[in-house]
C-alpha cells in the first residue's frame, strides 16, 4: 500500500486549483496529522497531511474529522504563521514523494514573506516541514537530531532533497533509455527490473507491468524475447497517454471478504477473481475512502487503549474461570456413583465391620455387574463409610446446581463482554467511547473515582433510509440498544439482529397499527427494505467482513428483555431469517447525514 511518486503527481494535479486560496483554519488531529481548511473560490476545501508510518498521504477529504480540545504546540506554531496565508504554488520534483506547497504570509510587521510546508512521504521517515525562503527549517512535525541521522531536520537546519537513486521518469524515458537501464537488471524477475528502472512507482504497478508482459508466467529481464519488450512497451505507452490524458482509472483493490489491501492509478487485472476491484474518479476520494475506516480505528484505539486493554483481560479471566467451572462440573458426574455406594453399604451391614478397607458387595443397581468392589475407610464404622459418602454425593449435588448456574451467568457476561469490545472497535468519536466507558462504570467494570468530569451526552442512533423511503435506525452500543428496541420504538416496528453474534439492533420504523392488531408476514415491510435493513445488521456486526450473514428480525413486540439481564441482551419469538451479503457501499447510500 505504496502512496508512490506518479500516483502523488495525480494528487499534485487535482490540488493545483487550490493555488489562490486563502488558509482560513489549521487543526491537528493527531500527533502525526495537520488538516488546512482553504478557502478558494468553489468553497472550503480540507487537505489531510498524514506523516504516520503506514498512512503517509496528502489529498483532499470530505470526512468529519475530530479534532482535539487543546491544540498541540506545532498547530499553534502553524497558525501562528499561516493564518490566511495564499496559497501560491504547488511543487513535486521529479516522481519524488515529496510535495511542496508554497504560501504568501503575512509576518509579525506585516511584511508579505514566503513560507513552505514541504511533505515527505517515505514511510518511517515521513515528516512535515515549514520552511522559510531561503529554505531554512522554522520547525517540523517530527524532528530528527543529528545523532540518529546524517540529515537532522531541526529549527534552523538548511533543508536538503532526498538524493535521487539514479531511476528514469516513467512519462519522459524513451524506449532506447527504458530498456537500457532494465538490463542493468538483467539477472531480476521482471517486475522487480521494472521497480528498479523508473521513478515513484509502486510494487503493484510493476507487477501489473509484467502481467501484461507475460501473463502470469515468471520472466527473468535477460531472457524476455522481442515480443515480450513489444508488449511491454505498449502497455507503458498505454499508461504514459493515460497519464498524458487525464484518462487514469484510480482503482481500489479489496478481498473477496472486504479487506482493504492495495490501490493504484491505473486498472488492475493481475488477481482475476481473487480480488474486488472499485473504481474512483479521482485519487483523493480514493485515498478518503481507503484510509477513512483505517484512521478512524486507529484513533480509537489510540483513545481507548485502557478499555480494549480492560475488555480483552476481562476476557481471558472469564473464559478461564468458565473453563475450569467446566472442569469441576465434570467431576460432579461421578455423584450417582457415590450415592450407590452408599446405599449399597447400607444394604449390606450385617456383613461389614470396622478395620475393613474394601468390600465386594451385591450391586442391585446394574444387573450386567453381580458385585462392585467398595473402598471403605478402615478408621470408620460402616454406618460411618454409608455417611461418608452419602456426605460427598450431598456436596457434589449443592455444587452441579451452583455449578450450573455459575457457567450460565459467566458465559452471559463473556457474551457481554465482548458486545462492547465489538461496539468499541466500531467506535468512531470521542463521544462513541465515552458511552461505552460510561457503560461499564454502570456495570462494575471501572470505579467510578476513576470516571473524570460529567457522564457523556447521549448520542442519537444512526439514521438510514431504505430505497423505499421507510426510516432505519441503528443501535450505537448495548446502552443505546436497550433503549431503541425497548423505550424508542413502537411494537408495530421491525426488530433485526446478526443471527447468533453480536451486532447492533436494527429497527425499521413502520406505520403504528394500534394496540390490538395482529401481526402476521402480510404486516412486514417491502421485501426491499427488509434486504436493505438487513444488510445494515449484518454490516454492523461481527459478520461485518463475511461474504454472507443470517440476520434474524421480528416484530419489536416479540422482542423482550429479560429481568436482570446484561444491557443489549433481549429474548425474542415468531422470527424468520434473512441471508444476506454485508455491502459497505449500499449501507453508505442508505446513511442520512446528521
Amino acid at each position: 500500500m505504496a502512496l508512490d511518486g506518479v500516483f502523488l503527481s495525480e494528487i499534485k494535479k487535482e490540488l493545483m486549483p487550490l493555488v489562490g486560496g486563502r488558509v482560513d483554519k489549521i487543526h491537528q488531529p493527531s500527533k502525526g496529522e495537520l488538516l488546512l481548511a482553504i478557502r478558494t473560490y468553489e468553497g472550503l476545501k480540507k487537505l489531510i497531511i498524514n506523516t504516520v508510518s503506514g498512512t503517509a498521504r496528502l489529498h483532499l477529504t470530505t470526512a468529519d474529522i475530530e479534532n482535539p480540545k487543546q491544540p498541540p504546540m506545532f498547530c499553534m506554531l502553524m497558525r501562528k504563521h499561516l493564518s490566511s496565508a495564499k496559497l501560491v504554488d504547488i511543487r513535486q520534483p521529479d516522481y519524488e514523494r515529496v510535495i511542496m506547497l508554497d504560501f504568501d504570509a503575512a509576518n509579525e510587521l506585516g511584511d508579505i514573506v514566503r513560507l513552505t510546508i514541504t511533505v515527505e512521504l517515505m514511510g518511517r521517515r515521513s515528516n512535515l516541514l515549514l520552511m522559510d525562503k531561503d529554505g531554512k527549517i522554522i520547525d517540523s512535525i517530527k524532528r530528527i537530531s543529528s545523532e540518529t541521522s546524517e540529515t537532522p531536520v531541526l529549527p534552523g537546519v538548511i533543508y536538503t532533497l532526498p538524493q535521487g537513486d539514479g531511476r528514469i521518469s516513467l512519462t519522459e524515458c524513451t524506449r532506447e533509455e527504458f530498456e537500457e537501464k532494465l538490463a542493468e537488471s538483467a539477472k531480476a524477475e521482471l517486475s522487480k527490473g521494472i521497480m528498479k528502472t523508473f521513478q515513484g512507482i509502486s510494487p503493484v504497478f510493476a507487477r501489473e507491468c509484467a502481467f501484461f508482459t507475460s501473463h502470469s508466467a515468471e520472466v527473468i529481464v535477460g531472457e524476455m524475447t522481442d515480443d515480450h519488450k513489444d508488449r511491454l512497451w505498449f502497455y507503458i505507452k498505454k499508461i504514459r497517454t493515460q497519464l498524458e490524458n487525464g484518462e487514469n482509472r484510480y482503482t481500489l483493490l479489496k478481498t473477496t471478504g472486504g479487506e482493504l489491501k492495495d490501490f493504484c492509478f491505473c486498472n488492475i487485472d493481475q488477481y482475476g477473481g481473487l480480488m474486488v476491484t472499485k473504481q474512483f474518479d479521482t485519487p483523493s476520494q480514493l485515498l478518503d475512502y481507503f484510509y477513512a475506516e483505517r484512521d478512524s480505528l486507529s484513533r480509537t484505539r489510540q483513545k481507548a487503549q485502557d478499555l480494549f486493554r480492560l475488555l480483552a483481560n476481562t476476557i481471558d479471566r472469564t473464559e478461564s474461570r468458565v473453563k475450569n467451572q467446566q472442569l469441576e462440573l465434570k467431576d460432579c458426574a461421578r455423584r450417582e456413583q457415590l450415592k450407590q455406594y452408599g446405599d449399597l453399604i447400607t444394604a449390606n451391614l450385617y456383613q461389614l465391620e470396622k478395620g475393613m478397607t474394601e468390600a465386594k458387595l451385591v450391586n442391585f443397581y446394574d444387573e450386567g455387574q453381580p458385585e462392585v468392589t467398595v473402598k471403605l475407610d478402615k478408621r470408620l464404622t460402616p454406618v460411618q463409610n454409608a455417611q461418608k459418602y452419602f456426605k460427598e454425593y450431598r456436596k457434589l449435588d449443592t455444587a452441579e446446581k451452583v455449578l450450573n448456574d455459575l457457567i450460565a451467568k459467566g458465559e452471559e457476561e463473556a457474551r457481554y463482554l465482548d458486545t462492547v469490545l465489538d461496539a468499541l472497535t466500531r467506535a468512531r468519536t470521542e463521544g462513541d467511547i465515552a458511552a461505552l466507558r460510561q457503560e461499564l462504570t454502570e456495570q462494575g467494570y471501572i470505579s467510578r473515582g476513576r470516571s473524570k468530569g460529567k457522564p457523556p451526552k447521549a448520542l442519537p442512533p444512526m439514521r438510514f433510509r431504505s430505497s423505499e423511503g421507510f426510516e432505519i435506525r441503528v443501535g450505537r452500543n448495548n446502552a443505546q440498544n436497550d433503549r431503541l428496541t425497548c423505550k424508542d420504538s413502537r411494537k408495530t416496528d421491525v426488530w433485526l439482529h446478526a443471527k447468533d453474534i453480536t451486532g447492533c439492533h436494527v429497527i425499521i420504523s413502520c406505520p403504528d397499527k394500534g394496540e390490538a392488531a395482529k401481526f402476521t408476514p402480510d404486516e412486514l415491510p417491502p421485501d426491499r427494505t427488509i434486504e436493505e435493513a438487513a444488510v445494515i445488521a449484518a454490516y454492523y456486526s461481527k459478520a461485518k467482513t463475511s461474504s454472507r450473514a443470517d440476520v434474524d428480525y421480528t416484530f419489536v413486540k416479540f422482542v423482550k428483555k429479560p429481568a436482570g439481564s446484561k444491557p443489549g441482551m433481549v429474548i425474542f419469538t415468531h422470527n424468520y431469517t434473512i441471508t444476506v451479503k454485508p455491502d459497505e457501499d449500499l449501507v453508505q447510500s442508505l446513511e442520512v447525514k446528521q
